[in-house]
């Protein structure tokens, strides 16, 4: 069997995740997940409280499952937080797939005319932001640094969880801790 390379999307909205990761779908032949797909044709709004966290623990045990069968997979969440980040390039290593972090960076002027563009070119596949909210989530985002883009070698999971296993299913409440073991 083919060892899986998972790719996981980090970048801010408007930073054009969704266009790369189409692309690396159709030339890797990789299976695309990209939660705010699925948002609104689930449950008819973009952001409901506390539904994203649980689709995208269910996105991810997918991804897990897919990647032990020897599939490759975009992860496409935008990974905000360096955390985010490693438990899944932990969990996707144990799974035995390679976990490459594909960063896209982009300008704040950028980022709010593409914003401002998408919400008026398809309105029923995106959600308003505003403009604070864009500075306030830029103030967040937590840019990956070298030795991550570089797949440094995984830390220890943070003092209040035993492993990064714990870490990730304490994220995304669906998403069980595997401790390293195969989904079942």
């Amino acid at each position: 069997m083919d060892r899986a390379t998972v790719i996981l999307m980090v970048g801010l909205p408007g930073a054009g995740m969704i266009t790369r990761a189409r692309h690396l779908e159709k030339h890797l032949g990789a299976l695309r997940l990209t939660p705010d797909e699925w948002m609104i044709p689930l449950f008819g709004q973009s952001q409901p409280e506390g539904r994203r966290e649980v689709l995208e623990g269910r996105l991810l045990w997918t991804a897990l499952r897919a990647a032990e069968r020897g599939l490759s997979v975009v992860v496409d969440f935008g990974l905000w937080s360096r955390e985010e980040c490693t438990a899944l390039r932990w969990l996707f290593t144990a799974a035995g797939a390679d976990c490459p972090i594909e960063y896209l960076p982009i300008d704040h002027d950028t980022q709010w005319a593409r914003i401002q563009r998408r919400c008026t070119r398809t309105p029923e596949q995106t959600f308003a932001i505003s403009a604070e909210e864009l500075l306030e989530w830029r103030a967040h985002f937590q840019e990956p640094t070298a030795e991550e883009l570089g797949s440094a070698p995984v830390p220890a999971a943070p003092h209040l969880h035993a492993t990064w296993s714990a870490w990730a299913a304490a994220r995304w409440p669906s998403l069980p801790d595997t401790c390293g073991h195969p989904i079942e």
